[in-house]
C-alpha cells in the first residue's frame, strides 16, 4: 500500500496540572524517553520504537485536556495542497514558524468543527536514540516501565462529528473503517478514520461539549504487555478506568487509565490491518457495548462521560 500525503500521527500536546506527577507517569510508568526540557517548561517525550525527535509533548497549566494533535505530511508540496484545500473549504489556517517546537519545521494549524485544533508538518529531525537501521537489534533503548512502542491515536469528542469527518476524509484523504450509527435515524454516533493501513489513527465520537480529549493511545506489543501493563498500574495505584479487555471495533486489545491530571490513556496492541476497498464496518448503537468492551457486553459511565 503506497501511503501518500498524509502519512500518519506525528505528536499530541497534552495539557497536565502537575509537570513532576506527569513526568513520572508518562517517563516511569507507560515508559516514554524525556527529550528534552524548554525554557517555556513544556516537555517533550519519545517512545523507544519512534525515529523522530518527539511524540508527546506536557504543558502544564490549570486546565487538563489537549492542545492539539498533529500529521506527519510526506512532503511540502502537500502541504502546500493541504493548506490551500482547507482554506477554500472556509476554515482559518495558522502558520507556525519552524523552530517553535525543538526540531520541528514549519506547520500549519487548523481548528475542526469539532474545535479540535490540528496541526500538519513534513521535517522532524530524526532522534539520536531511535530504532537502529545498520544490522539493527530490536531496540536501541532498553523499553521500561509498559513498553510503549509509539503514540498511537487520539479519541476525540465534538458536537460537529460530521464536520470533522468530511474534512479529514474529502481534504486530508483519509477513509472510513468503522462507524457506530442510530439504530432508529442512522445518525453517525461515533467514527474511526485511518489515514494509514492500522484500523485507525484518529477517532471521534458525537458530544454536546467541543474540544474534548477522550484518550490518548500508545501501542504495546501484544496481550501479554498490557497484562503487564496493568501490574504496573496495580502496584503504583494509577487509576484504571477497564480493562485488560478486547474491543469489538478495531479488533484491539485495551486497557484504560487515567495519568495524574485526570486525562485518559490507553495501552493498546493488535487490531485489523485496513486497506481503502475495505468496506466500512459498521455497529448500531443498541450493540455498543459490545463493539467497546467486546467482552464485557456493557460500557460503563466513567467511560462514556469522563473527558478532559
Amino acid at each position: 500500500m503506497a501511503i501518500k500525503g498524509v502519512l500518519r500521527p506525528g505528536f499530541a500536546q497534552v495539557r497536565v496540572l502537575d509537570m513532576k506527577e506527569a513526568i513520572i507517569h508518562y517517563r516511569d510508568r507507560i515508559g516514554l524517553t524525556v527529550v528534552s526540557t524548554e525554557a517555556d517548561g513544556r516537555v517533550y517525550l519519545k517512545a523507544y520504537d519512534e525515529f523522530d525527535r518527539h511524540s508527546i509533548i506536557l504543558r502544564e497549566c490549570d486546565e487538563a485536556g489537549i492542545d492539539y494533535m498533529s500529521f506527519k505530511v510526506d512532503n511540502e508540496e502537500s502541504l502546500n495542497h493541504y493548506e490551500e484545500q482547507i482554506r477554500k473549504a472556509g476554515f482559518d489556517v495558522t502558520p507556525v514558524e519552524a523552530g517553535e517546537q525543538p526540531g520541528v519545521g514549519r506547520r500549519i494549524h487548523f481548528t475542526a468543527p469539532t474545535g479540535h485544533r490540528f496541526d500538519l508538518y513534513v521535517q522532524m529531525e530524526l532522534s539520536n536514540n531511535g530504532p537502529m537501521t545498520n544490522n539493527p537489534d530490536v531496540s536501541q533503548l532498553d523499553p521500561t516501565g509498559m513498553k510503549a512502542i509509539r503514540f498511537d491515536h487520539c479519541l476525540l469528542y465534538g458536537r460537529d462529528l460530521d464536520g470533522t469527518q468530511n474534512l479529514f476524509v474529502d481534504i486530508l484523504g483519509f477513509s472510513v473503517s468503522e462507524q457506530v450509527i442510530d439504530d432508529d435515524t442512522g445518525m453517525v454516533i461515533a467514527t474511526f478514520l485511518t489515514c494509514s493501513n492500522k484500523a485507525h489513527d484518529l477517532a471521534l465520537v458525537r458530544h454536546d461539549e467541543d474540544g474534548k480529549l477522550h484518550h490518548v493511545s500508545f501501542l504495546v506489543e501484544d496481550w501479554s504487555a498490557i497484562r503487564d501493563a496493568a501490574d504496573i498500574m496495580t502496584r503504583y495505584d494509577i487509576s484504571r478506568d477497564i480493562g485488560p479487555t478486547r474491543h469489538g471495533i478495531t479488533r484491539g486489545q485495551t486497557i484504560y487509565f487515567f495519568d495524574p491530571s485526570g486525562n485518559r490513556n490507553e495501552v493498546f496492541a493488535g487490531g485489523y490491518h485496513f486497506y481503502p476497498d475495505n468496506p466500512v464496518r459498521i455497529w448500531q448503537a443498541s450493540s455498543v457495548g459490545k463493539a467497546i468492551f467486546y467482552y464485557e457486553r456493557e460500557l460503563n459511565d466513567r467511560f462514556m462521560t469522563v473527558v478532559t
